[in-house]
């Protein structure tokens, strides 16, 4: 089976064309072997280029390096675009940019635009401030999470969540480079207050206009990049009065721009997409 490897910031994924059929054409299990990094071709997830339906361009879906499936993926959808625009100029379509492709995910609708000078801007939509909406059980169902206490790992943490479509508790910290990582992101993730675990950033405010942060993402743990999670720390950031309503976010892979627009509520996030190699995998 041919495949192709692409990275956003280093966050890194299999994609896969699966536009000649409505299911993947892998399982979940077989995207575990697959992202294994000894034993597979390596990867945080695999990504696969469905037919479109309800009148989008195309469906993606995602697998996880442990086999769930998120709701939808910033960086993954970058690569996606990419990928598509591949797969069309191969088919003698090729794209003109600025070109935006509609991509159904289980969030909703999704909008990469390819840019003339090769980054992609994701219109991501509204964020979801609502506890039920994340969910969470930090709040009363109607009400935001915004620098609630939580503790974890013996400490108290005041937190915000956000929802992209997928879960989001986001923590302003003094040095990002200080935190455990590998061993306080687990225990976020599997808190009881989130019934569907949860994408975990921690920030540090170096300028209103320029974040640090790393991040625990749910189903991969730490990776180098993570566009939803940087959408979701920016509004964060806004709802705590830390931050510009655009900004550059600084993550371990390299910056992503993105802005929470005043006009019209949707987070906009612009970075690189590029392809690493192509492949067979039996």
């Amino acid at each position: 089976m041919e495949f192709s490897k692409y990275h956003g910031l280093g966050n890194d994924f299999v994609l896969v064309d699966n536009r000649h059929q409505v299911e993947p054409v892998i399982s979940p299990e077989m995207a575990v072997q697959w992202c294994d990094r000894h034993f597979g071709i390596g990867a945080d997830g695999v990504i696969f280029a469905l037919p479109g339906q309800g009148g989008t361009d195309y469906t993606m879906r995602i697998y996880n390096s442990d086999g769930s499936e998120p709701e939808m993926c910033g960086n993954g959808i970058r690569c996606m675009a990419k990928f598509l625009e591949t797969l069309e100029t191969a088919d003698g379509k090729a794209p003109q940019a600025p070109h935006t492709y509609r991509i159904h995910t289980l969030a909703g609708l999704i909008s990469p635009t390819l840019q003339p000078d090769g980054q992609v801007t994701v219109d991501m939509g509204p964020p979801y401030l609502l506890a039920r909406e994340i969910p969470t059980t930090l709040a009363a169902a109607e009400d935001k999470v915004v620098a609630v206490p939580l503790t974890v790992a013996g400490q108290t943490w005041d937190v915000t969540c956000v929802s992209m479509g997928n879960p989001h508790c986001i923590t302003f910290v003094e040095d990002v480079a200080a935190i455990a990582l590998e061993s306080i992101g687990p225990q976020f993730e599997h808190h009881e207050v989130f019934p569907q675990r949860i994408n975990t950033e921690f920030i540090q405010v170096v300028r209103p206009d320029y974040l640090k942060m790393r991040v625990w993402e749910r189903g991969a743990g730490v990776t180098l990049a993570c566009g939803t999670g940087a959408c979701a720390s920016l509004v964060a950031g806004v709802l705590n009065g830390v931050c510009d309503r655009a900004a550059t976010v600084e993550l371990p892979g390299g910056p992503l721009y993105i802005e929470w627009s005043a006009a019209d509520n949707r987070v906009y996030m612009t970075g690189p997409a590029e392809l690493a190699f192509r492949g067979t995998r039996a």
